[in-house]
C-alpha cells in the first residue's frame, strides 16, 4: 500500500513538473499563433485551392500553418474548405499542416525531446503532405470525394475572417480579437493537455521498462533492424488510435516513449499520430460518411508509417538521430528550481493573464451590448469525466507529497 501511494506521489508530481516545463513554450505558441490568424486574412484561401496542383498544395499547407494546431478545430476548418470549394487534396494538406507544422508544437517537442524531433515534426510534417497528395493521386477516390461533397452542400454556410494591417497591431480593437482568439486555444485544447501530461506521469511512475520492451520490438537497442523498427512504427500510432489525447498532450508521453527505448521513428509515428484516433475517426463519419473517414484514417496511417520511417533512416545517414545516452528524460529533471524556466513562466504567465483580462472585459462588454457568444465544449462526456478524474489524480497526489 505504502509503495502504491509513493507511486502514485511520484506520478503526479511528474505530472505537474511536466506542465510547468511546458508552460511558457504553450503562452508563447498560442500568443503567435492568435496574432497570425488575427492579423492574415483568409479571404482569398479558399479561390486559391480549386485544383489538387503545387499552388493549391502550397497554400493549403501556408495557412494550416498559420492556423490552430487543435484537432478539432482543424477538422472543423478543413471541412468549411471543402465545402467553399476547396479540392480534397489541399484540404488534406490544410489538415496535416495546422496540425503538424505549427509553431507551439515545435517549442513542447524541443523542450521535451530535442532538437532532432523537431527537425522529425517539420521535415517530416512536410513529407508527409507530400506522401499523402501522391497517396490520393494513386488511388483517385474520385466516387468518394463526391459522394463527401454531396453530403456538405447543404452546409457551406459562415463568413471568411478578414485579416487587418500589421500597423495596427497596437491598436485596443486588434488585441481584443487576439485575446479572444487566445482563449478559444486554451478552450480547445486544455483538456487534452490535462489528460495526456496526467497520462504521462501515470505511465512514467507505474509501467516497468519491461512492458515497453514486449510492446516494441527492438525498444532499448540502439539498432534494432528494420522489421523491428517497422513494428514499432506500427504499434506507436495503434496505441494512440485508442486515445482521447490531442498533439501538445502527446509530447509528454511520446518523451516517456523514448526514455523506455522506442526508437526515432516509433517516437515519431506515435506523435503523427494525432489524428489517427478514434474521436477524429467519429468526426470525420459525421463530417463525409463512414467510406470516406475510413479513406482518410488508411491515408494518414500510410502515409505517416513512411514519413516516420524516412525521417529515421535520413537522419541515421547524416548520424543525426539522437543519442539516448546524452538524453535527460523530463521526468527525471528537477522542474521545479529558480532558474530561467522559472522566470520564463511568470513572464509568460503575466502574459497570458493579461490576455485573459482583456478577453474578460471584452466579454463583458459583449453581454451588455447582448451579443454575447457561448463557446461550449458539451457533447464530450468521457473526456469531462476524464477530466474529473485526472484533477482528483493530481490533488491526492499532491497532498501525498505533501505529507
Amino acid at each position: 500500500m505504502t509503495n502504491l501511494l509513493d507511486k502514485w506521489a511520484e506520478a503526479a508530481f511528474t505530472s505537474l513538473g511536466f506542465f510547468w516545463m511546458a508552460l511558457w513554450a504553450f503562452v508563447l505558441g498560442y500568443l503567435i499563433s492568435s496574432i497570425i490568424q488575427v492579423m492574415v486574412s483568409r479571404h482569398e484561401m479558399r479561390k486559391l485551392m480549386g485544383d489538387d496542383g503545387p499552388k493549391s498544395m502550397t497554400v493549403g499547407t501556408f495557412f494550416g500553418f498559420i492556423s490552430s494546431s487543435c484537432s478539432f478545430a482543424a477538422l472543423a476548418t478543413t471541412r468549411a474548405l471543402f465545402q467553399k470549394g476547396a479540392n480534397f487534396s489541399p484540404s488534406i494538406a490544410f489538415l496535416l499542416s495546422s496540425t503538424n507544422l505549427v509553431i507551439e508544437l515545435g517549442f513542447v517537442i524541443a523542450l521535451f525531446l530535442g532538437w532532432q524531433f523537431v527537425v522529425g515534426e517539420y521535415v517530416g510534417g512536410i513529407i508527409l503532405i507530400l506522401f499523402a497528395w501522391l497517396f490520393i493521386m494513386l488511388t483517385n477516390p474520385r466516387k468518394l470525394i463526391q459522394k463527401a461533397r454531396d453530403r456538405n452542400q447543404d452546409d457551406a454556410s459562415g463568413r471568411d475572417e478578414e485579416g487587418h494591417a500589421w500597423s495596427r497591431i497596437l491598436d485596443r480593437e486588434i488585441w481584443s480579437a487576439i485575446s479572444q482568439k487566445y482563449v478559444m486555444e486554451w478552450q480547445m485544447v486544455w483538456k487534452d493537455v490535462l489528460i495526456g501530461f496526467t497520462i504521462a506521469g501515470i505511465i512514467s511512475a507505474f509501467v516497468p521498462t519491461a512492458f515497453f520492451e514486449w510492446l516494441f520490438i527492438g525498444a532499448g537497442s540502439d539498432d534494432p533492424g528494420f522489421w523491428a523498427l517497422l513494428q514499432q512504427t506500427l504499434v506507436g500510432p495503434v496505441a494512440a488510435f485508442f486515445t482521447f489525447i490531442g498533439s501538445m498532450g502527446n509530447i509528454p508521453l511520446a518523451a516517456v516513449l523514448f526514455g523506455e527505448g522506442v526508437a526515432f521513428a516509433g517516437v515519431m509515428a506515435f506523435i503523427f499520430s494525432d489524428l489517427v484516433v478514434l474521436p477524429v475517426l467519429r468526426i470525420n463519419a459525421r463530417y463525409y460518411g463512414w467510406k470516406m473517414a475510413l479513406y482518410i484514417l488508411l491515408l494518414l496511417f500510410t502515409c505517416l508509417i513512411g514519413t516516420s520511417l524516412l525521417m529515421h533512416y535520413g537522419l541515421q545517414l547524416f548520424d543525426w538521430l539522437p543519442d539516448r545516452s546524452q538524453w535527460t528524460s523530463p521526468a527525471q529533471q528537477d522542474h521545479f528550481q529558480l532558474n530561467y524556466q522559472f522566470w520564463l513562466n511568470v513572464i509568460f504567465g503575466l502574459a497570458s493573464l493579461w490576455m485573459l483580462i482583456v478577453w474578460k472585459r471584452q466579454q463583458n462588454g459583449a453581454q451588455h451590448g447582448h451579443h454575447h457568444h457561448h463557446h461550449g465544449g458539451g457533447g464530450q462526456p468521457i473526456m469531462n469525466s476524464l477530466c474529473v478524474l485526472a484533477v482528483i489524480w493530481l490533488v491526492v497526489g499532491v497532498i501525498l507529497n505533501l505529507l
